[in-house]
């Protein structure tokens, strides 16, 4: 069956057409209407969007420099904690032992000139020279001595033992190139020197009973130091090293 719109009267065959009536003017009129506000309604929706994006970069932008400066804050702030923690984390033993270890290393200077001065004097050769060596020697071992009693040690283990057991050598040690001094004095005579070879006198033992001494101290701090070298990497020593 065909549909009849509402209002509007059925046209008969062969008959006018139906006049437009009241409801088909209306129709229209709301038609136009209805077509004039679409533009406004789209351009009232285009605007808010715009406003929306607007207002969401302006945060957005807000929020970036507040997290920047934040972060580089964070990072400034961690990057101070990290030097104050390296430079307060700094082992202070460590720093005394390196001090020690070239104190150390000056110790064995005067070894090789005293060696050749006693066997000079055993054989009667260059005696004055020798002498001279000898308390030269002897004057190198006493500034050990006191360049050892300059340096702060407290933080090295075993420390008291350590710096006994040096000083004792390094002093022993100068006590014995004193007497070899005065011994090659006594073997100028004419009477010091027999066939080639020193006689020995009270010097020679006092010189030899120091030197035993001072190899045992030697001995004895070569084994405490030796200990504090291997933790923190640095030279060990021997007895004759000291």
């Amino acid at each position: 069956m065909p549909r009849r719109h509402r209002g509007c009267p059925e046209r008969r065959a062969g008959g006018p057409p139906p006049e437009r009536g009241a409801a088909d003017d209306d129709g229209g009129d709301r038609g136009g209407r209805s077509r004039s506000r679409v533009p406004l309604i789209a351009g009232v929706g285009i605007g808010i969007v715009v406003l929306g994006i607007g207002a969401g970069a302006m945060l957005s932008g807000g929020g970036g420099s507040d997290s920047g400066k934040n972060g580089s804050s964070k990072n400034v702030s961690a990057t101070a904690q990290a030097t104050d923690g390296s430079s307060s984390g700094a082992d202070p033993a460590k720093a005394q032992a390196v001090a020690l270890d070239k104190l150390l290393a000056d110790s064995n200077n005067s070894r090789d000139s005293v060696i050749n001065a006693v066997e000079n004097v055993k054989a009667c050769n260059n005696l004055d020279q020798a002498a001279s060596d000898l308390r030269d020697a002897a004057k190198q071992r006493s500034e050990l001595v006191t360049r050892l009693g300059g340096l702060s040690v407290d933080k090295l283990p075993n420390n008291a033992q350590l710096t006994a057991a040096l000083n004792s050598a390094w002093q022993a040690s100068a006590s014995a190139d004193n007497h070899y001094a005065a011994w090659a004095d006594q073997v100028k005579d004419k009477k010091g020197c027999k066939k080639g070879h020193a006689r020995p006198t009270g010097q020679t033992a006092a010189a030899n009973q120091a030197s035993g001494t001072a190899s045992a101290q030697k001995a004895k701090a070569a084994r405490l130091w030796n200990s504090i070298a291997s933790t923190y990497g640095l030279t060990r020593r021997t007895t004759t090293q000291l």
